[in-house]
């Protein structure tokens, strides 16, 4: 058994996660990353995606998040999400809602800026939406 560590994931609305781990799997800016304990300190911004969380008991639960950052250090790691809400949570129709609303932002673009802002942003949609619901 892998040792374990503390780790947090909060999100402005709320603390989702605050438990002893043995590794969590991060979206970061540049790739997805694993934490386990002792790592090295690492801040790291947070792009959309899945966290997934293995407890020290070795259950698995999985996180959706948009951007943040996360602090790791060789005793604990917390992510600082700007949006978080457990995949449990999510409800198809919503996603898709917000999924069509990200599509018509884009086609409602007035610039280039915009238009590429938009395009992220559906395409972190369209990705998640693959990622954490069957088909």
């Amino acid at each position: 058994m892998a040792e374990s560590f503390q780790f947090e994931l909060v999100s402005p609305e709320r603390l989702l996660v605050s438990e002893q781990v043995e590794s969590v799997v991060i979206p970061a800016a540049d790739g997805e990353m694993t934490v386990m304990a002792r790592h090295a300190p690492v801040m790291t911004t947070v792009k959309a995606g899945v966290v997934t969380v293995k407890s020290a008991s070795g259950n698995e639960e999985r996180y959706v998040v948009f951007g943040g950052f996360a602090d790791i250090l060789p005793s604990g790691c917390t992510l600082l999400a700007e949006s978080a809400v457990s995949v449990k949570e999510i409800d198809r129709s919503d996603l898709a809602r917000r999924i069509q609303e990200a599509k018509e932002d884009l086609a409602d673009a007035k610039d280039d800026a915009a238009r590429t802002k938009a395009e992220a942003f559906l395409h972190q949609l369209t990705t998640l939406e693959g990622a954490i619901l069957p088909a």
